[in-house]
């Protein structure tokens, strides 16, 4: 692993230090910080030449900041002749714009693809993207990872089989949440919504499948504001659920999130650590899976040129 190198920019250095412990090796040395005209300035402290580099930064809050910073740091890469250089992205933001579905409106998920690519990155690593045809916006290879296999391994011990049964909280997300199901052996329930305009809300309509008297697992790729896991859950009690849990791979937990869960009659969100979450909201019902050894293992593998697919075989 002498060949490697692991970077970390300002969005997530635990998640990137846990990666490199995890590899056995330090966490490669670099300055990134923002000039007081918000000027982002970028140097790498080591020899990088012909060396096989990653760099570790989810585009999670300040969005745009992390971003620049991570194009930033990829083009610093390439010109200090980096051999290969992947862009690990645990959470890719804007992925919701992934089509043009109203008049005059950009894909702004293709536009960062053709961003990190221009920059320099060679390939992309990351994790649960919001829409699979995603990937096909790169021209350079993608390997998506999945955090369901981390999640199903946690609900799968606390024994609630039984009774449990797993809700998409969307059409969307049926593909992943019946993946889920099918590793805990429970049947699948999908609950139909529409969004309401640009702005962070959405109706449950109807809740295709039995839940009466069950234990419902809801699974989503992130929860943002959590008023739509609110109005899933209202629709699942109506519909006579006993209990509520939740599940997503990204906390973004924006706006008044937090206070929504801890108000709620969910029983525990269950996330990863794709993104950091600040301490004040880190309450006792939200769960926090380290992703750090799936991301360490890949990256071990895209190093050696092993498959990633067979890690989840």
């Amino acid at each position: 692993m002498d060949e490697i190198k692991v970077f970390s920019g300002n969005a997530h250095p635990t998640l990137a230090q846990s990666v490199a412990d995890y590899l056995g090796i330090p966490l490669g040395k670099c300055e990134v910080f923002e000039f007081s005209n918000e000027n982002i300035f970028v140097r790498i402290l080591e020899n990088v030449r012909q060396r096989d580099t990653f760099v570790i930064q989810p585009l999670s809050s300040p969005v745009n900041k992390s971003l620049v910073e991570l194009l930033i740091m990829i083009d610093a890469l390439k010109r200090a002749s980096a051999e290969r250089i992947t862009a690990v992205v645990p959470y890719y933001a804007y992925g919701r714009t992934d089509k043009k579905d109203q008049p005059r409106v950009p894909i702004t998920a293709r536009l960062v693809a053709d961003l990190l690519t221009v920059a320099g990155a060679d390939r992309m690593l990351t994790v649960d993207l919001h829409a699979a045809q995603i990937q096909g916006f790169f021209s350079i290879p993608v390997d998506e990872l999945t955090a369901l296999y981390i999640i199903g391994r946690y609900f799968e011990e606390k024994h609630l089989n039984a009774s449990l049964v797993v809700v998409a909280t969307d059409i969307g997300i049926s593909k992943r949440a019946r993946d889920l199901a099918a590793k805990l052996n429970a049947p699948l329930a999908i609950v139909e919504k529409r969004r309401v305009g640009n702005v962070d809300h959405t109706e449950a309509l109807n809740v295709i499948g039995d839940v009466q008297g069950k234990v419902a697992l809801t699974v989503d790729d992130e929860i943002d504001t959590a008023g739509s896991l609110m109005n899933v859950i209202a629709a699942l009690e109506k519909r006579g659920a006993k209990e509520v849990y939740a599940c997503c791979t990204h906390p973004v937990l924006s706006g008044g999130a937090v206070q929504r869960i801890a108000s709620s009659s969910v029983k525990e969100v269950v996330v990863t650590d794709t993104i950091p979450v600040d301490i004040t909201k880190k309450l006792d019902k939200i769960t926090i899976l380290p992703m750090a050894p799936l991301l360490g293992e890949a990256i071990r593998r895209i190093h050696t040129g092993l498959s990633i697919g067979a890690m989840f075989e």
